[in-house]
């Protein structure tokens, strides 16, 4: 271990000035992660980014209603899917607070790939979002896209009667994205 150490530190001395810029950069890219994790684990994501096959609803985040389940599509059981009450947008205000919200293919992530990030620590939450065997085989091209561009992820900032909004404006929470994703996406380390 003290070997590594003295090596780590023989070789940032080498880099210079170069090795500051590194670590500028990279705790810039950590700070931006700190937005993608406050996106991420907000209600509005993890509601349908579940471990379970059972969405949550709410902002309490309380299991849906009416044993809904995932399906392996993600979009519902066969004979109940997600848009039996779910349609293309949100219903008028004047619904009510609990009236089921709507976005353009309402569903969760399919059963191949859960993307479940509820109560996962920085670290782990980091490496899931990066792991392309998880992600639906996502670069970091595609997932900016994903967050920037799907209609169901910018349903998040615009939920509907009694639903808190994602608490980041999105073009924020793009650039910090971008950020993050443009230096590599690195992880915090756990315990730190």
């Amino acid at each position: 271990m003290k070997r590594h150490l003295l090596l780590g530190g023989v070789i940032l001395l080498g880099l210079g000035g170069y090795a500051s810029d590194l670590f500028a950069d990279d705790q810039e890219a950590l700070k931006a992660f700190g937005t993608v994790q406050k996106v991420f684990q907000s209600p509005r994501c993890q509601n349908c980014h579940i471990p379970g096959d059972s969405p949550l609803q709410f902002d309490a985040g309380i299991p849906h209603a009416m044993n809904v389940v995932r399906g392996m599509d993600g979009k519902g059981a066969a004979g109940l899917p997600c848009a039996t009450c779910h349609a293309e947008g949100n219903p008028p205000a004047s619904y009510g607070p609990h009236a089921p919200p709507g976005a353009p293919h309402w569903s969760l992530p399919p059963a191949s790939h859960k993307m479940a990030w509820i109560g996962l620590p920085p670290d782990k939450l980091c490496a899931l979002i990066k792991d392309r065997s998880s992600n639906g085989d996502r670069d970091f091209a595609a997932l900016l896209k994903h967050v920037n561009e799907d209609k169901l992820v910018l349903w998040g900032w615009n939920p509907g009667a009694g639903r808190a909004p994602v608490p980041v404006p999105h073009d924020i929470f793009v650039a910090q994205f971008k950020l993050w994703a443009d230096a590599g996406g690195p992880c915090p380390v756990a315990g730190l």
